[in-house]
């Protein structure tokens, strides 16, 4: 069997190939798993994807199946719970950030019918299918993820700088960061 070409980051540990071969760059149009990455984003913040991904199920356990609705209307209590959960990354401003993230999100829900509805129409729904050959040609931030950031914030989300928002762009599939010699880029 041959060994597949994959983007270099996710190379050698097979939890971070099968992300990258079956989730990383795929488009992602549902609003419960667009809240999962955002949550999982906004965890990940100075720390390694990988070390969020090796969570994963302990942050769907911890946080009700990524349940926005139940999010966030948590209690305290609830949140002092969550920092005791040693399966999950207990940082109180994370957790916090979650709950009011949570909130955030069905307000836009409110205002254009679906997260999604909002998050897409930064791109007119349309796919940035970036062509770059060498992953030192990808961008930690772009022009959008400033936009978007920028939008995010000031409606209150929380740990959305324009770096959490690139990378849940790429997770979620509205860029396509793929190199070009990875067999994905290729399909």
């Amino acid at each position: 069997m041959t060994e597949k070409n994959r983007c270099a980051w996710c190379k050698g540990d097979e939890l971070y190939e099968r992300y990258h071969d079956e989730e990383w760059g795929q488009p992602v149009y549902d609003d419960h798993k667009l809240f999962e990455f955002l949550l999982l984003e906004t965890f990940q913040a100075g720390l390694s994807w990988i070390t969020i991904l090796r969570k994963r199920e302990n942050f769907r356990k911890a946080f009700d199946d990524f349940d926005y609705k139940k999010i966030a209307s948590y209690s305290d209590k609830k949140v002092e719970e969550l920092l005791q959960d040693a399966g999950i990354i207990r940082n109180r401003l994370k957790v916090l950030a979650a709950v009011s993230n949570a909130q955030a999100f069905m307000k836009i829900q409110d205002e254009f019918g679906s997260f999604s509805k909002y998050y897409w129409d930064f791109t007119d729904g349309k796919i940035i299918d970036n062509k770059f050959t060498t992953l030192s040609q990808v961008p930690a931030t772009n022009p959008l993820s400033d936009k978007i950031s920028k939008d995010m914030k000031k409606r209150g989300f929380k740990f959305v700088g324009s770096t959490v928002i690139y990378a849940n762009m790429q997770a979620t599939g509205m860029v396509n960061d793929h190199i070009a010699e990875c067999w994905t880029k290729k399909n």
